[in-house]
């Protein structure tokens, strides 16, 4: 691999280390009980030493017969595979990269449906001494024209439907095709491969996986994670929220995103927990998984996003179920609104765990499962994972309570993004990672997201947060939810327009909105038009798309568009 290709700027230690930051005496002083009980956990106590198939293989051995993944589609289950199969068939698929003439530091790209098929080629590239790069099943032929050739992918693993855009696109690019439509059965991948184990020189500095996430020039970048980076994001999550292979996980999120591959799959996989995984999410097919207290399909916990729990409750409306076996309630990848983590809690008769993570870094912060959580907050920073608040601009430290940029520092952090030197320059300073949060800390150590750098609007030479817009006018008791952007204007540069969804069967006019606002902000802070939408753009991790937003806003004739 060529090291242009890499371009890292944090050096990592070899081993990962067991100690914990100052950081976790956070958590230790909050609760001190769970600490405690969390240290006597196997993975905790475990150096969790090799790769992440390493560490894959040995839980495969002590789990052994035990399911490890159990498949639903359209609700039914349709198919499961123990561990002792998960080992053997991924060694296949290893074998069978081999045999194509894969080499270690290739990349395979992975175009196809969420199915136990795509964990057990993920698997098997890890084996091979590849990288793994997940793709969304339902890009278009531009898009995946760009990440063809951005990442030189010497295998594309596609499913039956996505294959004919992978020809059409590049007909010599080395093509496997998967029809996931059909059940998985054991002797679906490569039968006549060998199941013995391949050997590797693999190294925990390695590249494992490569994550896209939005580029500043509208181009994606790959972030690169190593096995270094996914195995500490593991390590974390497992030590804080108590993960143990008697739980069963929910897994209702795309395996395209970190939430979905590293937070869910990876940690349930390395600690030997059940999974019981949906195709795709389904309010009615995740409220009855969740509301089972017995047989082989009742969890112990759920990752979501905020969406997904608050299409559950509308989807419930006045229906009531029992979630008390549940232990873990986790939010993330969106902001929580705190009026919505009180929703949440009377539904489902738990408080939610919100957290908070990216693309470069895996997850960073959590309220603590046990203790403390605060509404809005994105809680506690995670074990070896070091935070500061810098002005953004000077890049002085700022005290506490100030608002300014969140910079990280840890095993967890990317190296860099793939083959884009000057932006893997311009996101570390002296080894911290720029996150381009803003957000500020509490006396209690508490840490909150208050916008996005590259989302505050500048209006007449006045700093405006969009997020503290959107707090207030969702605080309307007739407004659903919000989203604030600036646009273009020739008077003050930029102004602030208000998309707003309403609460069904209400009826709120653009200048009351406006006044509305102007009574609880400064009056150059205040929404100069409203956009009334039946509901705002998202993507799949349930992210509030802005340009998308900012589509509907420049439209010349948009709906129910109105100014004072």
């Amino acid at each position: 691999m060529r090291g242009s290709e890499i371009n890292p700027i944090v050096s990592k230690p070899d081993r990962l280390s067991m100690n914990f930051s100052h950081s976790f005496s956070l958590y230790d002083k909050i609760n001190a009980v769970f600490i405690r009980e969390v240290l006597r956990n196997e993975i905790g106590k475990s150096k969790m030493n090799g790769t992440l198939a390493d560490i894959f293989d040995q839980t495969a051995l002590r789990m052994n017969s035990k399911d490890a993944i159990l498949f639903l589609r359209k609700g039914r289950l349709e198919s499961r595979i123990t561990y002792a199969s998960l080992q053997q068939i991924s060694n296949r698929v290893a074998n069978r990269l081999k045999d194509l003439g894969f080499k270690k530091g290739e990349r395979v790209v992975l175009f196809m449906p969420k199915s136990i098929e795509q964990v057990l080629f993920h698997l098997g590239i890890q084996k091979a001494g590849g990288i793994s790069i997940i793709l969304n099943p339902g890009f278009k032929r531009d898009e995946m024209e760009y990440f063809l050739k951005d990442t030189d992918a010497k295998i594309v693993i596609a499913g039956k439907k996505e294959e004919a855009l992978i020809q059409s696109i590049d007909k010599k690019r080395l093509t496997v095709s998967i029809d996931t439509e059909v059940p998985f059965a054991e002797e679906k991948l490569f039968p006549e491969s060998s199941c013995q184990v391949i050997h590797v020189d693999r190294s925990l500095q390695d590249p494992a996986i490569l994550i896209y996430t939005s580029g500043t020039t509208g181009q994606p970048k790959g972030a690169i994670l190593t096995h270094q980076n996914l195995i500490q994001d593991a390590k974390n999550i497992i030590q804080i929220w108590k993960i143990t292979e008697t739980d069963v996980l929910c897994h209702a999120l795309p395996l395209f995103h970190v939430h979905g591959l590293c937070f869910a799959l990876h940690t349930s996989l390395i600690v030997g927990a059940k999974i019981i995984m949906v195709d795709e999410f389904s309010s009615e097919t995740v409220i009855h998984i969740l509301s089972r207290s017995e047989g082989e399909l009742s969890c112990t916990f759920v990752m979501g996003v905020p969406t997904m729990y608050l299409k559950m409750i509308e989807r419930l409306g006045d229906e009531r179920r029992d979630f008390s076996h549940l232990r873990l309630l986790a939010s993330g990848s969106a902001p929580l609104l705190p009026k919505d983590f009180g929703r949440i809690k009377m539904v489902f008769g738990k408080e939610p765990v919100e957290r908070e993570g990216m693309s470069e870094t895996g997850m960073n912060f959590s309220n603590p499962l046990r203790g403390m959580k605060k509404p809005g907050s994105i809680g506690l920073p995670l074990p070896n994972v070091e935070v500061k608040i810098v002005d953004p601009i000077t890049f002085q430290d700022l005290k506490l309570g100030e608002v300014g940029e969140i910079w990280l520092k840890g095993p967890n952090i990317s190296p860099g993004y793939w083959r884009k030197p000057r932006d893997t320059e311009a996101a570390f300073v002296n080894g911290w990672f720029r996150t381009g949060d803003l957000g500020k800390r509490d006396e209690d150590g508490y840490y909150y997201l208050t916008d996005r750098l590259k989302h505050i609007i500048i209006s007449g030479g006045e700093n405006i947060s969009p997020k503290e817009i959107e707090s207030v006018i969702n605080r309307h008791q007739k407004v659903w939810e919000s989203c604030v952007i600036g646009i273009p204007d020739e008077k003050w540069g930029e102004k602030v327009v208000a998309a707003v969804v309403l609460k069904p069967g209400v009826v709120l006019t653009a200048k009351e909105m406006i006044d509305y606002c102007k009574n609880h902000l400064l009056d150059w802070k205040s929404p100069k038009e409203v956009l009334f939408l039946k509901e705002l753009p998202r993507n799949k991790m349930g992210k509030i798309m802005k340009d998308e937003v900012a589509k509907c806003i420049l439209n010349p004739f948009p709906p129910r568009r109105a100014t004072p």
